[in-house]
């Protein structure tokens, strides 16, 4: 897809990397982490269709869903195996190229995967099962209101009114990948898929997160033939953002075990 905003972090040359971000974000937030790991990694990453210095999500009839698009713009980065990063939907994508292609992978790092499938009757609980609904009723403000009240840094009304305008006009996106975050469209749950993931793996999660995501890492876990778990104590969900040093620290520590 053209209008992709690449983004870069020099490393070492020999342990390509790349990092995923979450909805209604950008990648630029993986330049403290990449501080942190002191060029231990050459990284790169991408800021989504609609998100960042991005171009917008305008898709044709016959383009891919948006999961789909960004797992491929992900895909084309990768001409060798590396260590793959991801955070929320980021980590969904992650996953997904993981579990397709596994011998693409050395290592992987998923935080807060949010693959609802996978736990299904927490997830009824959480507020994006109802955006469709407040989006199709007109509500933008109040999807958006709700969305970042369990998922943000920052509540609805703590943003400037442009911060709060940019939510508006990406809050359709997550109603977009709600087919494959919670009815897994792309089948990344898949019998044997989970299983055929070779590099190590490690879930992080934030102690204060929604019950779950704790119950998604749970559910992964349990299929993944290599896996380690961690939880940063304080932490929700946007912990790449509001907890660097352990983020990083715990990335450090799956990159060894590759």
């Amino acid at each position: 897809m053209s209008g992709v905003h690449r983004r870069h972090w020099p490393g070492d040359a020999d342990r390509p990397a790349l990092a995923l971000h979450c909805m209604l974000a950008s990648g630029s937030y993986w330049g403290p982490v990449s501080e942190r790991l002191a060029g231990r990694v050459d990284l790169q990453g991408f800021d989504m269709p609609g998100h960042g210095r991005s171009a917008s999500w305008n898709p044709k009839p016959d383009d891919p869903d948006y999961h789909t698009a960004v797992t491929r713009i992900a895909a084309s980065f990768i001409s060798r195996p590396l260590d793959l990063i991801g955070h929320s939907m980021g980590a969904t994508v992650a996953l997904r190229i993981a579990v397709a292609a596994p011998e693409a992978v050395r290592s992987l790092t998923l935080i807060e995967p949010v693959l609802f499938a996978a736990a299904p009757e927490s997830a009824q609980a959480q507020p994006e099962m109802q955006i469709d609904r407040l989006l199709a009723e007109g509500r933008a403000e109040d999807a958006t209101r709700g969305f970042l009240s369990v998922w943000g840094t920052q509540s609805y009304d703590e943003l400037s009114e442009r911060m709060q305008v940019q939510m508006r006009e990406r809050i359709g996106l997550v109603a977009e990948c709600a087919p494959t975050l919670a009815g897994d469209r792309p089948r990344i749950l898949r019998e044997g898929g989970l299983e055929s993931i070779t590099a190590p793996v490690l879930l992080i999660s934030g102690g204060d997160s929604p019950r779950v995501i704790h119950d998604i890492a749970d559910a992964l876990a349990a299929r993944l033939p290599d896996v380690g778990r961690a939880t940063v104590p304080d932490a929700g969900h946007m912990l790449p953002i509001t907890h660097p040093d352990e983020v990083s620290g715990l990335i450090g520590v799956n990159l060894d075990r590759a």
